[in-house]
C-alpha cells in the first residue's frame, strides 16, 4: 500500500497555546486511522490543521507525496482532503439535494453512489437538512464530503448523539469504504471502543502531543494504560 496522507511535525495553536505540538503520523491507502484522547487533547485541533481552517505553526502535510499549502482551506481541499467537522456544517435552510449539489461533483451517476451508501437521503432528498434527524444529518454530512471524491476522508467526533445502531453502521459504511475505494480515512472520536472497531491503527494526544501508537490490537493490550493515563474511560475487550 502507497501513503495517502503524511504528517510530519506538525504543530499548530490559538494565540500564544499550542494545541498541536509535533505530531506525526501516517495513513496508508485503504487505511482507517483513528485519533484518540480525552477533550482539549488535540483531536480536533489537528483535523482544522490538515483541513487548512488553523494555520499551521510548523511541520509539513502531504497528501500523495505533494506538500499542501498551510492555512488554506481550497489548498487542502484541491489536494483531496475533506472534512466533516463534528458540528457538520450542512446548509440547514436547503434540501438534501441542494447540500449534495453544492458540495461538488455533478451526475446523476454519483448521486446513485451516495444514495446506495445512504438511501435515506433518496427518500428525503426535498426535506430541508434541519429537519433532519440528527442521523440523517450525519449522513448527508458524509455523503457531501464523498461528493468531493476525496483522497482523505477525516470525521470528527461522527457518533456525538446518535443511537449505537446508527454509530455502528455509519462505522462499518466507512470501513467498506476504506477497504473497497482506497480511500485514506482519519477518524477522530472519543468513543474509544467504536473507533478501535473500524480502525487500522490509533494514535492516542494528550495535550497535543502523540503519547501512544499502534495497531488496534496493540492499543487493546494496552487498555490498562489507556483507561487510567489517557482516556480516563473504561474499554471494553472484544473478541475480533
Amino acid at each position: 500500500m502507497s501513503t495517502v496522507l503524511s504528517v510530519d511535525n506538525l504543530s499548530a495553536g490559538y494565540g500564544r497555546a499550542l494545541a498541536v505540538r509535533d505530531v506525526s503520523f501516517e495513513v496508508e491507502e485503504g487505511e482507517v486511522v483513528a485519533l484518540l484522547g480525552r477533550n482539549g487533547a488535540g483531536k480536533t485541533s489537528t483535523l482544522l490543521t490538515l483541513s487548512g481552517i488553523l494555520k499551521a505553526r510548523g511541520g509539513t502535510v502531504s497528501v500523495g507525496g505533494r506538500v499542501v499549502t498551510p492555512g488554506r482551506p481550497y489548498a487542502a481541499t484541491k489536494a483531496g482532503i475533506a472534512h466533516v467537522p463534528e458540528e457538520r456544517a450542512l446548509f440547514s435552510g436547503l434540501t438534501v439535494r441542494e447540500n449534495l449539489i453544492i458540495a461538488g461533483a455533478r451526475g446523476k451517476s454519483e448521486l446513485a453512489q451516495v444514495y446506495e451508501l445512504f438511501p435515506e437521503l433518496e427518500r428525503l432528498i426535498d426535506r430541508r437538512a434541519g429537519l433532519l434527524s440528527g442521523g440523517e444529518q450525519q449522513m448527508l454530512a458524509l455523503a457531501r464530503a464523498l461528493r468531493q471524491r476525496p483522497k482523505v476522508l477525516m470525521v470528527d467526533e461522527m457518533s456525538l448523539g446518535l443511537a449505537p445502531m446508527i454509530c455502528a453502521r455509519l462505522v462499518s459504511i466507512l470501513r467498506g469504504l476504506a477497504d473497497t475505494t482506497g480511500i485514506a480515512v482519519v477518524l477522530v472520536e472519543q468513543h474509544l471502543e467504536l473507533a478501535l472497531e473500524a480502525a487500522d491503527r490509533g494514535y492516542v494526544l494528550r495535550h497535543g502531543s502523540v503519547v501512544m501508537s499502534g495497531t488496534r490490537d496493540d492499543l487493546l493490550l494496552r487498555r490498562a494504560e489507556l483507561e487510567s493515563s489517557y482516556l480516563g474511560g473504561a474499554v471494553e475487550q472484544r473478541s475480533a
